[in-house]
């Protein structure tokens, strides 16, 4: 099992831009925890960045996560568009389905993991 602390800094919360999401990376191996998180009303939250279709990363090339007027999140592989709020797919090959949702808190100006990750649990491996 590979786990990564509660408190592990994700971003500083002055990165964050309303309602743009940052990718970030965490761990270290063949398995990170490849994630985004935004910030959006007030609120921060954070997901796997692995779309929940055929596992591919949404952000392809790295860092474009967003529909083209900036309102969804978009898989780029096939085009799969979730809300930002709570992931759920509203279109595309996986309606329905979710975005797994990573446990953040922003604390002493950083987000952070709001509790321990099983990286192997949360991640899900497609080979």
């Amino acid at each position: 099992m590979t786990m990564l602390a509660a408190g592990t800094v994700v971003c500083r919360s002055d990165e964050l831009q309303d309602g743009i999401p940052l990718g970030f990376t965490l761990g270290e191996g063949d398995w990170p925890l490849r994630g985004l998180v935004l910030q959006q009303g007030g609120e921060v939250r954070a997901f796997v960045n692995q779309c929940p279709h055929a596992g591919h990363r949404l952000d392809f090339p790295p860092g474009r996560f967003l529909t083209p007027d900036g309102s969804l999140l978009l898989c780029r592989s096939h085009g799969a568009i979730f809300d930002k709020a709570n992931g759920e797919c509203v279109a595309g090959p996986c309606m329905g389905e979710r975005l797994r949702s990573i446990a953040v808190q922003v604390s002493q100006g950083s987000v952070c993991l709001a509790g321990d990750v099983d990286l192997d649990a949360l991640v899900t491996r497609y080979w």
